[in-house]
């Protein structure tokens, strides 16, 4: 049976893989993205603090202090596979009933480069192990994270999750967290790279990228565990929620400081619109319009 883990410890154990990056002392354009990886003084007054991403103004900044480079630690190559033979590309048509498109790698893809990493994403329908391994191996030459979605219904997860234990250390849990289900990571390759089996579901695969893949990404990149800004906030209607696991609902934080759960929950359309997730501990049943609820912004 699949290890049972809870948000936080799956949290940790992700964490444990993604090691700061080497700091390099990179040219100033190279340095836009990055993260400085000392800090900056000018005298003796901290102008840009260790750990922080370097954007235009602290470019400006540098060059007219005369600096031409910076010590930074690179933004993190990301590597994206979505592996399913029922997987289509958008643009061509589906074939029967079993098809979908794929959408999940197009998501991956452009949530790590807003996380502050290089993507690069590889669709791929392997029929067998040996092809899929082929894939993954050609990737592991350029890749500082690599993660990985199947069909939505799950059934290439068993063959994903084969393939990667072949190339390295690889455990399967599933985290006690509401729409989502089974995970695989560990370390792959030469150099040990870590990897991530995410649910290919669309819902799940986004909960589990935001709760999941952005913190492993923001600690390669800064050196520190960071994740997005969270604070209590009252709920302006009553909703119901799933006893025994956690849940983060989407939702949406209103001018007047209140939040509500969104319609549709399942719905990629709700998805768009929400700018913020409400976290639901597994203990909860029913909450009244009034109450104090934990969120988590995300835009």
């Amino acid at each position: 049976m699949d290890e049972l883990l809870s948000v936080a410890s799956m949290q940790e154990q992700l964490l444990n893989l993604s090691n700061p990056l080497a700091a390099l002392d990179l040219p100033l354009l190279d340095a836009h993205g990055a993260s400085l990886a000392s800090d900056l003084l000018v005298d003796e007054k901290l102008v840009i603090k260790s750990g922080q991403r370097i954007d235009s103004t602290q470019i400006a900044l540098a060059a007219s202090l005369g600096l031409d480079r910076l010590p930074c630690r690179p933004q993190p190559r990301v590597v994206i596979i979505s592996a399913g033979d029922d997987l289509v590309e958008p643009g061509s048509k589906l074939a029967d009933d079993e098809d979908e498109y794929e959408s999940n790698s197009w998501f991956l893809t452009t949530f790590v480069r807003e996380a502050g990493a290089h993507a690069f994403r590889v669709h791929t329908i392997p029929e067998t192990q040996e092809q899929l391994k082929l894939i993954v191996e050609d990737q592991l030459v350029r890749a500082d994270l690599i993660v990985i979605s199947g069909e939505s219904k799950d059934e290439s997860f068993d063959l994903i999750t084969s393939v990667l234990s072949n190339l390295g250390e690889i455990k399967i849990v599933t985290p006690n967290l509401a729409e989502s289900s089974k995970h695989s990571y560990g370390v792959i390759g030469p150099d040990k790279t870590p990897v991530v089996v995410l649910p290919g579901d669309p819902i799940g695969n986004y909960l589990s990228a935001e709760l999941f893949i952005r913190p492993m990404i923001i600690k390669m990149l800064t050196g520190v565990i960071s994740d997005r800004k969270s604070k209590k906030v009252k709920l302006s209607k009553a909703l119901t929620s799933e006893v025994g696991k956690v849940q983060f609902l989407r939702g949406f934080l209103n001018e007047d400081g209140q939040v509500s759960a969104l319609a549709d929950q399942d719905s990629l359309i709700t998805l768009s619109i929400a700018n913020c997730l409400i976290e639901i501990n597994e203990k909860s049943e029913k909450l009244s319009a009034g109450d104090q609820v934990n969120i988590l912004m995300i835009n």
